[in-house]
């Protein structure tokens, strides 16, 4: 297992650097750069433009800029941000708290409900409790993040408040006027959380619940069950088990998309985090916080590809990773 782990983070390195090389090629090569914002100025010459690219440095070829960028990345240096000159990884720590903050509950938030409510639908197969559910996945499966955070906004921060009813805020991390403290801060995660969890919450219970469906009906659990034993035991001991493995590399491969649908939400609920930093660093051809923030995403993905790995040896001893 130890080999097998060492082995595969060694071959994560050339994986790094190839989508470090072709994310900044592909930001260069695209229309726009980080003094586009002054162009249209008339009060700028362009004198005054191209001191302010050559000060940046930004009169290099992009190759150029890439392995100047990649050899201080590597000593721990993110660069700068081109619109306010604050350390990128000042930007980076101060955000990624934020969406950790928030991908992290919706993460065990859908676990905890897809397995049991899976389940269940899989044992009560065509029962109202199996047909409601599967209503409800298909429609919050379907409905997109934007339209789904704006029904949340519309319905429990501006509904609720005209009619008298408690409310929640529908913007920022906290309250501006002397808020901050953790309830505060929890308060403003609810509807975030709530509608990153219910994309994954939906996808995932309908995987489970098919899952079960194929293992109870598979030979060694009828053949269990003609043992005599339980059939709550053969259900949680043999079915349920083997259900769940599948499961577990989804889950793993499943963590980098919420990262990423926390990208959404945060702009939806002006959720100050890393998704919204992301979109102000591309809006704006500011390079190096782009960078940090895609190349937070890609460890991410190739982390949960790698714990899915891991996992599944671990859980299926079939599976020989060494």
């Amino acid at each position: 297992m130890a080999r097998y782990i060492i082995r595969r983070l060694i071959g994560l390195i050339p994986l790094l650097l190839g989508i470090s090389f072709i994310v900044y090629a592909l930001m260069n090569l695209v229309p726009g750069s980080p003094t586009s914002q002054f162009e249209m100025n008339p009060n700028i010459k362009p004198s005054d433009i191209a001191r302010i690219q050559e000060n940046l440095g930004l009169n290099e070829p992009w190759y150029t800029r890439y392995f100047i960028w990649l050899g201080n990345a590597l000593k721990g240096d993110l660069g700068i941000s081109y619109l306010n000159g604050q350390s990128v990884s000042r930007i980076i720590t101060s955000a990624m708290p934020n969406t950790l903050a928030l991908s992290i509950p919706s993460i065990i938030i859908s676990v905890a409900f897809a397995i049991p409510v899976g389940v269940l639908g899989a044992l009560k197969r065509n029962s109202l409790f199996d047909r409601v559910t599967t209503i409800f996945a298909t429609i919050f499966y379907s409905t997109p993040t934007v339209f789904l955070g704006m029904m949340m906004i519309i319905i429990f921060g501006v509904k609720f408040q005209e009619w008298g009813l408690p409310n929640l805020p529908v913007a920022g991390t906290h309250n501006l006027r002397g808020g901050g403290d953790p309830w505060d801060r929890i308060v403003h995660l609810i509807m975030p959380v709530v509608t990153l969890s219910l994309v994954s919450l939906a996808g995932w219970t309908r995987y489970i619940r098919t899952q079960m469906l194929e293992v109870i009906n598979q030979d060694y659990v009828r053949t269990a069950q003609s043992k005599g034993l339980k059939y709550r035991s053969v259900v949680m001991g043999h079915a349920f088990k083997n259900a769940m493995l599948p499961m577990v590399t989804l889950i793993g491969l499943s963590i980098p998309d919420i990262f990423g649908g926390a990208l959404i939400v945060e702009n939806v609920f002006g959720y100050r985090g890393m998704g919204q930093v992301q979109v102000e660093a591309l809006q704006f051809s500011n390079y190096s916080v782009a960078m940090a923030c895609v190349m937070f995403f890609a460890i991410l993905t190739v982390l949960g590809n790698l714990i899915a790995d891991i996992l599944y040896g671990v859980l299926d001893p079939r599976v020989r990773l060494d």
